[in-house]
């Protein structure tokens, strides 16, 4: 057929006439092609399954030493000694300060001189008595009751001087200051050369008990239950986690407070760690997670497999045939990388775990790994 020239069909446009051998054309037009099939789109799945996983409660603590001692002179003068250097590792009974004990030598001395001469009088006045008591029936009953008050009053002014000689040797031992525990030493707050009074407002050194360690955290009230019924049982497992993802740190429920804060509803508990490589540090916050009981036969499943809409949290099971079919699921709780089901799933069926954003309900899927799951803990 000739080719129309561009007035012609310019004309047929204009007027809207076209010619049968021209419609005819248009009619046998080929038909559009079919649309192609999409391909299966490649997906990572995991299997469900149900095992026994470990009830936990989780928290945010607060790292404490598990004593705190302020260190204060009991006796003033010049501090003389220093003997340790700041925030080094100390013992207990071990030296950490000296006060100049010159006075205190010197009162020492001098108590135990007045103890001598009073136990002196002593003997004379028991020798008195002892003449008289010879000499008895020459002996007025006057000179007798004398001599035998002169013994006591000697005698009892003998115990005043030991207990002065007592109080002067404390008072000389309190110029060598010694820690009362094991732990570690702060700032030096009082220099050396400095006068110091007894019991100062300010101490010269705080002394912390890092090993063992306490972290303490509090728990809402409605948890209470379940962690005492667990402590009633045994030994109450407690893990504190550090903000750099090192492993657990384990530790025991050490302590629950006799009551429940009313303006916060919540109670507080300490747990207690060995911390022998000194991993926790007072001050630290940390994440804290107490075991309370296991729960047997929790269908478990990769975090990864959540999904969340408008209607709450789903996953795509893949089904006998490789289709994709959306399921609404009821999470328990969540411990680490792992999500305990309590609706939804059943054991063995396989989950995605990437590959969800290019899914919809019934399309096709080719999986390129299977997941197994890991063991997991969980919190209530």
């Amino acid at each position: 057929m000739r080719s129309l020239s561009p007035r012609l069909i310019l004309a047929f446009l204009l007027t809207g006439v076209w010619p049968p051998a021209f419609v005819g054309l248009l009619g046998c037009a080929k038909p559009s092609a079919p649309p192609r099939e999409a391909p299966p789109t490649p997906v990572s799945v995991a299997i469900a399954v149900a095992k026994s996983v470990p009830v936990q409660v989780r928290t945010i603590g607060s790292v404490k030493p598990l004593a705190s001692v302020s260190i204060r002179p009991q006796v003033g003068g010049e501090l003389t000694g220093v003997h340790f250097t700041e925030g080094e590792y100390v013992t207990k009974g071990q030296k950490l300060f000296t006060i100049d004990p010159r006075r205190y030598e010197a009162a020492v001395r001098q108590a135990e001189a007045s103890q001598a001469k009073s136990e002196t009088a002593l003997k004379g006045a028991r020798r008195v008595l002892d003449r008289l008591n010879a000499a008895r029936e020459g002996a007025a009953g006057a000179e007798l009751d004398a001599a035998r008050t002169a013994v006591e009053g000697a005698q009892a002014a003998v115990e005043v001087d030991k207990a002065a000689v007592a109080t002067a040797k404390l008072q000389l031992g309190f110029t060598a200051i010694t820690s009362p525990l094991d732990g570690r030493v702060g700032e030096l707050l009082v220099n050396q050369g400095n006068l110091v009074d007894a019991n100062a407002v300010t101490p010269l050194v705080v002394v912390n008990q890092v090993s063992p360690i306490a972290v303490t955290f509090s728990l809402p009230e409605p948890q209470l239950p379940a962690v005492g019924a667990a402590r009633r049982e045994g030994s109450v497992k407690v893990e504190a986690y550090l903000r750099d993802g090192q492993p657990p740190i384990p530790g025991v429920l050490a302590f629950i407070d006799n009551a429940v804060n009313t303006a916060s509803g919540t109670v507080m508990l300490k747990g207690e760690f060995s911390n022998a490589d000194r991993k926790l540090w007072p001050g630290q916050f940390v994440d804290v997670v107490i075991t309370v009981r296991d729960r047997p036969d929790s269908v478990v499943v990769p975090t990864a497999a959540l999904q969340t809409g408008q209607n709450g949290t789903f996953v795509f099971v893949v089904t006998a045939d490789n289709k994709a079919d959306l399921r609404a699921v009821t999470v328990e709780f969540e411990a680490g990388n792992e999500a305990i089901i309590a609706q939804g799933l059943s054991a063995g069926e396989r989950v995605v775990t990437a590959g969800q954003l290019r899914l919809v309900p019934g399309a096709a899927v080719s999986i390129k790994k299977d997941e197994p799951n890991t063991p997991a803990g969980g919190k209530e």
